[in-house]
């Protein structure tokens, strides 16, 4: 995997942009191991390397305790510009889950708290490369609900029948 002439990471208190190599193709990402679907040694290499990249950065920055604590209660978009070789050779979205789990896994965050993703296929014979931008967003709207609250929203209330026929209106 090369990392030269990559560059140009940075981490703001709202943003985290970091350039890294291509991951794997989706053919060289898995194998079939006892009839399973298992991680490929090159996937879990690239996993490592940008793990090990995102904490470099993250130890370097002063936003990063602010960046970190904004991941706790905000949905977050996740940018990812594949800049390839040739056009024809890959695919746009095989490189998708492996970069956004490396990402997410660098800084202990579940994937499910992206809302947004935007993919870009862009060419760059000379130095090919992806360009992530994982951003905060929104702060999540929890509602939290007591057991007492949940229990009486889950009861059935009663209805209220009338009882006698002068409770009616006539005809």
């Amino acid at each position: 995997m090369d990392w030269s002439n990559l560059g140009g990471d940075t981490l703001s208190t709202r943003e985290l942009f970091v350039v890294l190599p291509l991951p794997p193709s989706i053919n060289h990402q898995y194998a079939t191991v006892n009839g399973r679907r298992v991680l490929a040694s090159p996937g879990r290499h690239y996993k490592t390397a940008v793990s090990r990249h995102l904490l470099t950065i993250l130890r370097q920055s002063s936003h990063r305790t602010e960046f970190l604590g904004q991941l706790e209660n905000h949905t977050l978009s996740l940018s990812l510009r594949f800049h390839f070789k040739t056009a024809l050779r890959r695919d746009l979205d095989g490189g998708l889950k492996i970069a956004q789990d490396a990402i997410c896994q660098a800084i202990d965050l579940n994937d499910n708290r992206i809302t947004e993703i935007h993919l870009h296929k862009d060419l760059d014979s000379v130095r090919p490369r992806l360009e992530c931008l994982l951003a905060i967003q929104e702060p999540i709207a929890r509602t939290i609900r007591s057991p007492k609250t949940l229990s009486m929203v889950t009861k059935t209330s009663p209805r209220t029948v009338p009882q006698s026929s002068t409770d009616h209106n006539p005809r």
